[in-house]
């Protein structure tokens, strides 16, 4: 199958394709701005996520969109437009926590870093509704699924982010971090029970907490 054919195929099935295409062929900048305006939200939380700073989110974000209009005439479909994006996401967002390590940086603010967004804490103020003790227990719930995903290692994160945050199966996530469907599985499941483990005294807060393996049946699925 010729290589024009296959992207033909992909450009069927995928409108994302189709707007890059427009961009490759045409340089239709028009085509970008609607990439841009469909993913950027979503590209930012899944950096931000990842890297849990707002605002390197941010200037990752940009980046990412910058290398795809800057690599355009060598765009060539393969797999769906998210997840040629999400791959180059993942490099990126991996190369900086990995610059991060090298240097000496100062460490973030609580309130403007974490996976639930910046100012977690403002997000979850109370309502007239609730009274202040569900509002002191959802903060608390807040800072500790933060610890949680801050302490899973950049591989199972990034898994974890992407199937939860993005809905990506096994397949996706294997394309985008380049290893096995095999290995996501593996990844997911020890992401999955490090989460559990750290996670279980305050999600069963109010009730008895199930025994260590209950669950563990679930591990296989996506």
């Amino acid at each position: 199958m010729s290589v024009g054919h296959t992207s033909s195929q992909f450009a069927l099935r995928d409108p994302d394709i189709r707007l890059m295409l427009r961009v490759r062929d045409a340089d239709d900048t028009g085509a970008f701005s609607e990439l841009v305006e469909r993913f950027q939200h979503r590209l930012v939380a899944v950096m931000h996520h990842l890297v849990g700073s707002a605002d390197e989110a941010e200037d990752l974000a940009q980046e990412v969109f910058l290398r795809v209009y800057r690599t355009r005439k060598k765009y060539t479909p393969k797999a769906k437009f998210s997840t040629w994006l999400f791959t180059i996401a993942n490099n990126l967002a991996l190369n900086a926590l990995r610059d991060r390590q090298r240097r000496p940086v100062l460490p973030l603010e609580v309130r403007d870093s974490g996976p639930l967004g910046p100012r977690p804490t403002e997000a979850l103020a109370p309502t007239r509704d609730e009274p202040p003790t569900h509002n002191l227990q959802q903060q608390e719930l807040a800072a500790v699924i933060r610890q949680a995903l801050d302490g899973l290692n950049e591989r199972q994160r990034m898994a974890i982010v992407l199937n939860k945050f993005e809905d990506m199966n096994y397949a996706d996530i294997a394309d985008v971090m380049g290893l096995s469907t095999k290995a996501v599985k593996s990844l997911l499941s020890r992401a999955r029970c490090k989460l559990r483990e750290t996670l279980q005294g305050y999600i069963y807060m109010d009730g008895d907490a199930p025994p260590p393996d209950a669950g563990a049946a679930s591990d296989g699925d996506a």
